[in-house]
């Protein structure tokens, strides 16, 4: 009886140790923590130039390395490849991202914004969507306004194969439009307040609802095993929106600055943002559910995706919610 009670001892002592160990390193936090930058997400410009993910996580030791995302297609490479850990996205990019293996959960809103439509130049004679038929147009693929164009063009019958979509990075977008090599592009800001501003472009179609939220998500590995400080760098983001909120013109001059575009076109992109919703949930899942279907009808996904169930598995409120009420209370 007395060996049976020291083996069963020692059984929980091992057991606790092993369990000790478990909560050690899913409590831990990594020695470098992988972020993307993006010109469309004003919050992580300002994170960057005041070093507060830097200065959250100096009592760790850890690391913070920068990577920049010149749109949601290069941020789920990103993901999906381990070289970020957490990244920014359109939500619809993050919806064909995950329906196609990106193993992500979306953690955090960091805006809703209009910053996506179609774009002509001032002298087009393109007039309405249905003068787009047969004509080329510049847009990245795998982003919002890429996903953007195929919706528009869907509101008048049209579908790809009625048009040349030529697939260039949002940039080069807008300098093949100036220089006369598409007819249109699919733009996005700052680029495309820029051409607006700067080169007198016209907005041939806009359409708000079309326009998905910008999605901060993180790899589904890295949000299992560092759940803490995930709700650190949701922290971090959170006080970023709170004081672009508070500091419009301190914003517009950063994203300017980071950007390199002149202080209008920058805060031309700041008035198209809404800042007010930062916890995903129902309303993003409502909205995505009702976008979904362009990837179906447009053979973006493998035929007998469940699309809802996606969408389900990538919105996450969970580790927002405390985040977000905690600042507020502040």
């Amino acid at each position: 009886m007395k060996r049976f009670f020291n083996r069963a001892l020692g059984r929980l002592a091992v057991l606790a140790a092993g369990l000790a160990t478990m909560a050690a390193a899913h409590a831990a936090t990594p020695p470098e923590i992988r972020v993307d930058y993006a010109y469309y997400s004003p919050e992580s410009l300002v994170i960057k130039r005041y070093g507060w993910l830097e200065d959250e996580f100096k009592p760790d030791h850890a690391q913070i390395k920068w990577v920049l995302s010149l749109g949601s297609n290069r941020a789920l490479e990103y993901l999906n490849s381990g070289a970020i850990d957490i990244g920014s996205t359109a939500g619809l990019a993050a919806v064909l991202g995950k329906a196609n293996g990106n193993p992500i959960r979306t953690v955090y809103i960091f805006s809703r914004p209009e910053w996506t439509a179609l774009v002509v130049r001032k002298d087009s004679p393109i007039k309405t969507l249905a003068d787009l038929k047969g004509k080329k147009i510049a847009a990245t693929k795998g982003t919002d306004p890429f996903l953007f164009t195929l919706r528009a063009l869907h509101t008048v019958g049209l579908t790809r194969d009625d048009v040349e979509l030529v697939n260039l990075q949002h940039p080069d977008g807008r300098t093949a439009l100036a220089n006369g090599q598409v007819d249109a592009w699919a733009g996005l800001d700052p680029h495309m307040a820029a051409a607006q501003i700067d080169d007198g472009d016209r907005l041939l179609y806009r359409n708000v609802d079309f326009n998905t939220y910008g999605f901060l998500n993180a790899r589904e590995a890295f949000l299992q095993q560092y759940p803490e400080t995930v709700a650190r760098v949701l922290k971090v983001y959170e006080k970023a929106r709170l004081w672009i909120v508070a500091h419009p013109d301190d914003a517009a001059k950063i994203v300017a600055e980071e950007s390199k575009v002149s202080l209008p076109v920058a805060k031309l992109q700041l008035q198209r943002n809404d800042f007010s919703q930062p916890v995903p949930g129902a309303q993003q899942i409502a909205a995505l559910k009702a976008a979904a279907p362009i990837l179906v009808q447009e053979q973006l996904v493998k035929p007998g995706t469940d699309l809802p169930q996606v969408i389900d598995a990538l919105v996450d409120s969970q580790v927002a919610q405390p985040v977000v009420t905690a600042a507020q209370g502040q």
